[in-house]
């Protein structure tokens, strides 16, 4: 089961890996987001850090918050925060030929009822989230994107 519930895409981005400073800033996160939920960065740091706190507006039928710590932080390199719900979105960056390889992670394996998780569909729906949101950022920095 735990596998159904962990979504992960990657792309190519013709961008350098300072791109981490957009994923940094919590403000920035409504631009590239495919899942096309996320409406309002409502609190958040300058820049986001390791135990760093966020909130989101967010709409999906109906409009809700979102509060998120960062649990994991590397920079230029790693950024992840966990969703009150208990999944996790990770980003990874490396440099490349070309510019930069982009892999982006929704991770549900710590949430309390796996079944009901995947049955209403959301390991597939972060799956298109993050084909979008990887489709923005090639289009917003006009690069070479592989999947």
């Amino acid at each position: 089961m735990s596998d159904t519930l962990y979504v992960t895409r990657s792309a190519v981005v013709a961008a350098p890996p300072v791109l981490f400073a957009l994923l940094a800033d919590a403000c920035e996160h409504v631009a590239p987001d495919g899942s096309g939920t996320v409406v309002e960065i409502l609190d958040a740091p300058d820049r986001l850090s390791l135990g760093a706190e966020f909130s989101v507006r967010m709409k999906a039928g109906a409009r809700y918050t979102t509060h998120n710590v960062v649990v994991e932080f590397e920079p230029d390199a790693r950024i992840a925060w966990r969703h009150r719900a208990r999944h996790i979105w990770r980003w990874e960056l490396a440099a490349v030929p070309g510019g930069t390889c982009v892999t982006e992670s929704w991770d549900g394996r710590a949430k309390k009822a796996p079944g009901l998780v995947a049955a209403i569909g959301m390991p597939r729906g972060a799956g298109r989230a993050i084909d979008a949101t990887l489709a923005a950022l090639h289009a917003r920095f006009a690069g070479d994107c592989v999947s």
